[in-house]
């Protein structure tokens, strides 16, 4: 379960700015709410707020792939991009709330530490400044094993990482929730059709009962889809993710024997003939690709994250989605659904209900110098009976572009 997120120094976001997942409506006990969607205008920043946990994630699990040469600070300040980026979250994970965080430059890691709440009291696992690591009292254990080993810790790995390595008990938890909890579904990751079929074809292999689901869910969607087949045919050369700067992808679906690759054909309404994966549309395809994503977390309870999600859906196919993970009968287990999105439908009423609760709207928008800033809709302190998608298009909550005179673009006066 993820609490909260907080970034500074990274991309668009100069000073730090905090995502809290903490409920603000009064009676809400919940530890967490569910979902968390984020509006704002192109180049607001909002993906890079997504960005700045994918990468976060990336120098925990595959410090291989993405290191500190990845790091990329605010540059329309002077001298900001040589200043530290921060990183920190609170989570939940194996019945224990967390926090761990880190301060990085280009060369280093100058800070790494690590809490505990075992007993809502706060204690240390580690502290770490370039100096040296300091230990906490009830973590002997940790503190004889890396203490021997700290000439070996390099300056530019994170401890939480060299740790995990050894398996060492009081940093797995952790470790474990990025590595398996976190999943991540950014805009710039593409696939090409044979790479789609990959994964809903590891999905389809993986389980038999997933075939039915997805079939189910496909036509519930009203694409037209009645029944669908996945075979291993001989294949030449397979797409693969394409992955800017070394971010960790959602999850790499297991490869197909050499030489071999998934095919997938669909069955429509009202006809026997077989479609094949290229054949179908833009939200389709899309559509495809985040259902067994959504079934993966909803049945496992972890937290995805996606980036634009309404690309080429249709709202009410968003709205339904968005719903599988408010609702506690579809999400028993409290998987987390954070996404960005310029679809104003999800902040009003569809069918009757809200898409989403107050505490569950944010925005990120630019300052006059350029710096991405984040804020809840809750500071507005909205009231239950107000339009919220109106009021937010004509501006009262910020986080729209400030369009200029197109017709004198085009005409060049």
């Amino acid at each position: 379960m993820l609490r909260s997120f907080r970034l500074g120094n990274h991309r668009s976001f100069r000073d730090e700015q905090e995502l809290l997942l903490m409920p603000a409506m009064p009676g809400d006990e919940r530890a967490a709410v569910p979902v968390a969607a984020i509006y704002g205008a192109n180049a607001s920043g909002k993906s890079n707020l997504l960005d700045g946990l994918a990468f976060m994630c990336g120098l925990v699990v595959a410090p291989e792939s993405c290191g500190l040469a990845d790091r990329e600070g605010f540059r329309l300040g002077e001298h900001d991009a040589e200043r530290a980026s921060t990183f920190v979250i609170e989570l939940v994970t194996e019945g224990v709330r967390y926090t761990y965080g880190f301060s990085i430059d280009d060369g280093a890691i100058s800070e790494e530490w690590l809490y505990s709440y075992p007993e809502k009291r706060r204690r240390v696992v580690f502290e770490r400044l370039r100096e040296g690591v300091k230990f906490g009292s009830t973590t002997t254990e940790l503190a004889s094993k890396l203490g021997a080993l700290e000439e070996l810790i390099r300056p530019s790995v994170l401890l939480l990482s060299f740790g995990s390595s050894l398996d060492l008990g009081p940093l797995m938890p952790v470790f474990r929730w990025f590595e398996a909890e976190l999943w991540i579904m950014q805009s710039d990751l593409s696939w090409s059709t044979d790479g789609l079929a990959d994964r809903v074809g590891e999905y389809l292999q993986r389980d038999p009962r997933n075939a039915q689901r997805l079939v189910t869910l496909l036509s519930v969607a009203d694409v037209g889809i009645t029944d669908l087949s996945a075979e291993l045919v001989q294949g030449g050369i397979r797409g693969e993710f394409q992955l800017r700067r070394g971010r960790p992808v959602l999850r790499r679906p297991s490869q197909p024997p050499r030489g071999k690759r998934w095919r997938l054909t669909f069955q429509h309404h009202g006809s026997r003939t077989l479609f094949e994966l290229d054949d179908e549309s833009a939200g389709t395809r899309n559509w495809l690709e985040l259902i067994p994503s959504v079934l993966d977390v909803l049945d496992g309870g972890q937290v995805l994250l996606v980036d634009e999600i309404d690309s080429s859906l249709h709202p009410m196919l968003t709205a339904k989605l968005v719903g599988l993970f408010q609702s506690e009968e579809t999400n028993p287990h409290g998987a987390q659904l954070i996404f960005t999105t310029h679809d104003t439908s999800l902040l009003g009423t569809m069918l009757g209900d809200n898409v989403l609760d107050r505490d569950q709207v944010w925005f990120v928008d630019k300052n006059a110098e350029g710096a991405s800033e984040l804020y809840p809709l809750t500071d507005f302190k909205p009231r239950k009976d107000q339009n919220t998608e109106r009021r937010y298009l004509a501006g009262s909550y910020g986080a729209v572009p400030v369009l200029g005179d197109f017709t004198e673009a085009v005409l060049g006066r």
